[in-house]
């Protein structure tokens, strides 16, 4: 049986929204003040994307293949004039066909993949899960209102893969990745050479 597709507006970023993750955006090009009205209007949601490669002088930017629908959960004006938006990433979508439309909007025909297999948080990941509840509070409002799953490997490994600084093909390998816990796998390396090189700073009150 085939499987439907569906046509949704894309919103091309440098940044990787993974599933019940955050995304802040300040809205000000015409074709996206339109497109959150129309989602808006019809509780509707939108794909955000990576740009693989900027675009040319006369040509469009290169995008991933593979992104994730944001739903806007809030949204009000800001002091400079702009619109501010947050969204919430929820599933992820494979891009099959896009086009552009007069006003420049680029709409896709897409594939909704399946979410991530529902597996516990193993033992030898928990400290991960330590990590993220003392981080995640120092972000702000962004994660104030999360449905937090410490004990979901799932949530844990899209945490940390949004929160930490890695490098944009990395993340958006580990968005495409369907197995939470190859995800940490991928994750664990980085956390403990990180951890290392913190380790072995000198220490700045030492004479």
């Amino acid at each position: 049986m085939t499987e439907a597709l569906q046509t949704i507006p894309l919103f091309p970023l440098g940044v990787v929204l993974f599933p019940d993750g955050p995304l802040p955006l300040r809205i000000f090009e015409t074709r996206y003040v339109d497109m959150v009205r129309s989602c808006l209007r019809g509780d509707a949601p939108f794909g955000v994307v990576q740009i693989r490669t900027p675009a040319e002088t006369g040509g469009s930017a290169q995008l991933y293949q593979q992104g994730t629908l944001a739903r806007i959960v809030d949204f009000n004006p800001l002091p400079d004039g702009l619109l501010g938006i947050t969204c919430r990433g929820s599933q992820r979508f494979q891009i099959i066909e896009t086009q552009r439309q007069a006003d420049g909007l680029l709409m896709a025909q897409v594939k909704l993949l399946p979410a991530d297999t529902v597996l516990a948080l193993p033992p030898d990941y928990e400290h991960l899960a330590r990590l993220l509840r003392g981080v995640l509070p120092q972000l702000g409002s962004l994660y104030a209102a999360a449905d937090a799953r410490y004990d979901d490997a799932s949530w844990v490994s899209c945490r940390l893969a949004e929160i930490l600084p890695l490098e944009p093909p990395l993340k958006q390998q580990l968005l495409e990745c369907t197995d939470p816990l190859q995800r940490l796998e991928q994750l664990l390396p980085w956390l403990e050479r990180e951890e290392d090189e913190s380790d072995g700073e000198p220490d700045d009150s030492a004479t």
